[in-house]
């Protein structure tokens, strides 16, 4: 497998085709899987081929969003089987692969290690300290991509529901994300209860003092 060669192209390849609409679902965010795939890969033991097809999953999740928003997962797929066979991977490599690909598909149904630690890393920003700057990508991507729109307040109820929801499912991610992503969802929680207050009061009444 010559993952650095197929690496190289795939980088190159997102850098130029990619939406500048996506916000959050950019080439960053690809570079921000793949080291917490390196993360948790090391606390969780992964090393060697399965390593390297972690890393590659990891580095073709998200390119179906070159060409299509939503239910992406499988043109990334349909990338990786065109493409990989060109670099070394044998079919059962890549349908391993895919297989990691298609676990990351909301909701998340990994079936072992490497598919959990896919899935972990793909929502790592949950349990980070920049969940709100993150959170506001997402909202502002969903807003011109999506044909489903939604309020600020909403997208912040969704965020309250899919936090509550959500588990972490390897020890590792659970090991160094979970308090900060109970620190997130109680700021969540205090944002749309303001929200609230400040709906109540009326605009007059907020505006008044400041006068």
């Amino acid at each position: 497998m010559n993952f650095q060669a197929v690496k190289e192209l795939v980088y190159d390849k997102l850098k130029k085709e990619l939406k500048p609409s996506l916000y959050y679902h950019n080439f960053q965010h690809t570079i921000d899987v793949g080291e917490s795939v390196d993360r948790l890969s090391a606390m969780e033991n992964i090393q060697g081929e399965d390593l390297l097809l972690l890393k590659t999953a990891a580095l073709f999740h998200d390119t179906g969003f070159m060409w299509r928003y939503e239910n992406n997962e499988e043109l990334a797929c349909e990338y990786a089987r065109e493409l990989l066979p060109n670099y070394d991977y044998n079919n059962w490599q890549i349908e391993s692969i895919c297989s990691m690909i298609m676990a990351t598909q909301i909701p998340q149904t990994p079936r072992n290690m490497m598919e959990m630690i896919l899935c972990d890393a793909d929502l790592d920003y949950i349990g980070r300290g920049d969940f709100f700057i993150t959170a506001l990508r997402l909202h502002r991507e969903w807003s011109e991509n999506s044909s489903r729109k939604i309020t600020f307040k909403d997208w912040y109820l969704k965020q309250q529901s899919f936090i509550l929801q959500h588990d972490f499912f390897t020890d590792a991610a659970k090991k160094i994300r979970n308090e900060k992503k109970e620190h997130n969802l109680s700021q969540v929680k205090e944002l749309l209860n303001l929200l609230d207050a400040t709906a109540g009061e009326g605009i007059a009444s907020v505006t008044g003092a400041f006068k």
